[in-house]
């Protein structure tokens, strides 16, 4: 895919769960349009090959460990330029099966672990003049409903009303706040939802596939890079006159 280098040359980037998929992408992105990244993940092993500027391990559920590693930016950089909240897990299940465990796990991996990003490396980003917060979210939140995705759908419109939040707040301060929704995208995640589907379903892997295919207007999957491109845009002065919308990259899904 043909890009233009340099978007993003000079600025420190932040991308959660930068281990695969699309956080994975995201950081390679940002990586190749010239910004210093720091690339976390739970499980830092699979950060190993990206030649970001510093790979760490990161649970962004933990408030004490965001907050340290906020410190340490503050300390090296001055701050942020870009937070790319990619972290984030995804529910089976309708209202009838959905347990307090799964919701409490959902809405603190979802939606508060980018509070908790937000409150640590936005007073940074201040302090430099702006910045641009990108969140992951989802087609199936508010935008349209999706059989089966009870929680998820839930918790990602929630990211969609945080991000609407938090840029109404310092729309006036330099900083630009917006969400990414991806309809159905090829990655680790999908495969996994995909092997699941072929188990409850009988069908073969194959079919079950073709059935996540069919769904799609434009007759295929969308690709983790392809949401990365977005994610450039987003964070760099390209799009510095756009705040607290939602940026549907999902192949007319939700026509």
């Amino acid at each position: 895919m043909e890009r233009m280098a340099g978007r993003l040359r000079g600025k420190v980037a932040l991308v959660t769960a930068a281990g695969q998929g699309i956080g994975r992408a995201i950081a390679e992105a940002f990586i190749a349009e010239g910004a210093v990244v720091i690339a976390t993940d739970v499980e830092d092993g699979k950060l190993k090959g990206l030649k970001a500027k510093k790979r760490l391990k990161l649970d962004v559920r933990s408030a004490k460990d965001i907050g340290a590693l906020a410190q340490s930016v503050a300390k090296d950089y001055g701050g942020l330029d870009a937070l790319a909240n990619v972290a984030g897990v995804v529910h089976h299940g309708t209202v009838l099966e959905a347990t307090d465990a799964d919701w409490d796990f959902a809405f603190d991996l979802n939606v508060r672990s980018m509070d908790r990003t937000i409150k640590a490396f936005l007073p940074g980003m201040l302090k430099k003049g702006g910045g641009s917060i990108i969140n992951m979210s989802s087609a199936a939140s508010s935008v349209r409903g999706v059989p089966v995705r009870y929680i998820y759908s839930v918790t990602k419109a929630a990211v969609i009303g945080l991000t609407k939040s938090v840029a109404a707040d310092f729309i006036k301060q330099g900083i630009r706040v917006n969400a990414i929704c991806p309809g159905t995208i090829e990655s680790p995640s999908f495969r996994d939802r995909v092997a699941a589907h072929s188990k409850r379903s009988g069908k073969t892997p194959k079919a079950a596939l073709q059935d996540f295919i069919d769904r799609q207007p434009m007759g295929r999957i969308g690709t983790a890079e392809e949401v990365a491109m977005l994610a450039v845009y987003l964070a760099s002065d390209e799009s510095k006159f756009i705040s607290g919308h939602i940026h549907l990259i999902d192949g007319g899904w939700a026509l």
